[in-house]
């Protein structure tokens, strides 16, 4: 039937305003996800983002880090393509769809409320139609029995004349009503039969040509929305391209050439490799002659006794095969790192400060070794604690050339900027000179004071910071020339080249001295200087302890541990995060204390 079609169609376009809010549901789902993922690459960026004034930031200077670097910032724009494409669907497809449903549904509405009302006007017309039908039956039944009766009473004779004149007449009454019912019902039916038609061929075929409509509508609306959900995607793909070609490009900027070149750079030293050991011959007990290469570098002189002088600048240390010594004096110079666990940007490698340390029997016997001349400072290295020189004499040379080059630059840059300074108040003091309703000039002569004396002491920390770095450059070698063995370009050419002693003297924690030596030579007998450190007594284990991480000790001083592995302890951490230790005789030097796991002798002192 007719009512059960609009039902099937009531269904049906049920179903499809379903199906499209369950596409804008998904869409919905989709721009969240996207959101997510966006806020998820920016949070993963920003994680892995150099820490401002922190070591991570000179370690982009490398192009491996700073193509890293334009990575982390390629992954944030990569996001924020992300964020574009939940936008545009949120817009364009979200946004849209929901005010089109609602409107769909409003119109759904419209049509099936018309459907109704139509339906309702034809059953109006069809009781109509039954009603007049029926009248006209009755009335005909009532004429034909009002007929049948005044035929009777006109045929019985004994009924007066009176009474089948009234049955006449009533007859013919009921014979007039039948009439009347008849050509109403006729007028009804033409009606209803004319109503019909325009309701069957008309109104109902309108309705559902407009539902039809409208339900093509929806198909060819979700149809476009996907198409947007797919152009949206694509439209940021150029974009996204482009990121991926930019962190293509800073991968192919990665110059492992460079990179280890300022390595080099960054640690180079300046000090010359030590020369051969020579032999040394004990088949004569009373004449034991010491390595030349352990206390001097002098060569052809032909004597037995070497001078303490400034010919062995190419040792490092004339004392090399002491492994006690050497632990002793390559001790950590920075903070000890933090354990895997709790990593730290201000715990990184390299650090300004070193570990504190006491002065170990050694020192002493050096100073009564040196009594004989000023102290010499490269031994300062024996003491740990205290902040590094002005001059910059505990690095190495190269180091150090570096650092006071460095001062020299910040000292003229705050010397630029007190002239500038001093030469916007001159220009001041001059307007307000002409113009003395703008200013007191004598308002600014206390300030242009003050800058003239900050000006005065920053030129004398220049002259001092160059003087040491012109000391400096001096002692280094050429860049451009090879490097050369420090006997053959110290060669003394005269007595007075011989004075040098402790001047070009490096010690093993990049420091080298500054002092010259009082005197020519020191004779002092190197049996016996050697004999010093043979008879070193190693110093006792204080307890043991267990490895809780994988040390792998790449910093002078340090010695490397794996974890598990159970150690010797033979100095406790005297609060500078550092503990020495002992692997075995040969083997010892410092780990970070928070590396390890200390079980102290309690009867050791």
């Amino acid at each position: 039937s007719l009512q059960d079609q609009f039902d099937n169609l009531e269904k049906h376009t049920q179903w499809g305003i379903d199906v499209l809010e369950k596409y804008i549901k998904f869409v919905k789902e989709r721009t969240e996800i996207e959101l997510s993922y966006a806020k998820q690459l920016r949070n993963l960026s920003k994680k892995y983002q150099p820490k401002k004034n922190s070591k991570e930031e000179e370690e982009y200077r490398y192009t491996s880090t700073r193509a890293f670097l334009a990575t982390l910032n390629e992954m944030n724009d990569y996001a924020g393509q992300h964020e574009v494409i939940s936008e545009n669907m949120t817009s364009l497809i979200t946004g849209e769809l929901t005010r089109y449903v609602q409107e769909l549904k409003q119109e759904r509405k419209s049509h099936f409320h018309d459907g109704r009302k139509a339906q309702q006007h034809i059953e109006t017309c069809w009781k109509q139609l039954e009603a007049s039908k029926r009248r006209f039956e009755r009335d005909c039944k009532e004429a034909d029995r009002a007929q049948q009766y005044f035929e009777k009473m006109d045929a019985d004779i004994n009924v007066t004349k009176a009474d089948v004149e009234k049955a006449r007449q009533q007859a013919q009454l009921r014979h007039q009503m039948a009439e009347d019912s008849k050509a109403e019902y006729s007028s009804t039916l033409q009606k209803f039969n004319s109503e019909q038609h325009e309701h069957y061929y008309t109104h109902i075929p309108n309705i559902f040509q407009k539902i039809q409509e409208m339900e093509e509508r929806r198909i060819v609306r979700i149809g476009e929305s996907m198409k947007t959900f797919a152009k949206v995607d694509r439209q940021v793909i150029p974009i996204i391209g482009k990121c991926l070609d930019e962190i293509t490009k800073a991968a192919e900027s990665v110059d492992h050439k460079n990179d280890s070149q300022m390595v080099i750079e960054a640690f180079k030293s300046g000090f010359e490799p030590p020369g051969d050991i020579e032999f040394e011959d004990f088949t004569q007990p009373m004449k034991r002659t010491v390595s030349e290469s352990s206390l001097s570098n002098s060569r052809g002189d032909g004597k037995s006794e070497p001078k303490f002088g400034g010919k062995s600048k190419g040792k490092l240390w004339p004392f090399i095969k002491k492994n006690k010594l050497m632990s002793l004096l390559t001790s950590p110079h920075q903070p000890p790192p933090p354990p895997p666990a709790s990593a730290s940007p201000s715990a990184v490698p390299n650090g300004p400060q070193s570990p504190k340390q006491q002065k170990e029997p050694l020192s002493h016997r050096f100073n009564e070794f040196m009594t004989s001349k000023p102290k010499i400072h490269c031994f300062r290295s024996l003491k740990r604690g205290g902040a590094g020189p002005e001059d910059f004499s505990n690095l190495p040379p190269e180091q150090r050339r570096k650092k006071l080059q460095q001062k020299v630059d910040e000292l003229n840059k705050d010397i630029q900027k007190e002239l500038d300074q001093r030469d916007a108040l001159t220009k001041m003091k001059d307007v307000y000179i002409k113009n003395p309703q703008m200013g007191d000039a004598a308002s600014v002569d206390h300030r242009l004071s003050e800058l003239a004396q900050n000006i005065e002491k920053l030129r004398l920390e220049v002259q001092k910071f160059e003087g040491w770095l012109a000391e400096v450059e001096g002692r280094l070698p050429a860049r451009n020339e090879q490097p050369r063995r420090q006997s053959g370009m110290y060669e003394p050419q005269n007595p007075s080249a011989v004075n040098s002693c402790a001047q070009d003297r490096e010690s093993p924690d990049g420091s080298y001295t500054e002092e010259q030596s009082q005197e020519t030579e020191m004779k002092v007998p190197a049996t016996d200087f050697d004999d010093e450190f043979d008879d070193e007594e190693p110093l006792p284990t204080i307890g043991t302890c267990k490895a809780l991480y994988t040390f792998e000790g790449q910093n002078e001083g340090t010695i490397s541990v794996a974890e598990g592995e159970m150690l010797y302890v033979i100095e406790e951490d005297k609060g500078d995060g550092w503990t020495r230790i002992r692997r075995n005789e040969d083997e010892e030097g410092y780990v970070p204390t928070s590396y390890v796991e200390v079980y102290l002798d309690k009867n050791a002192k």
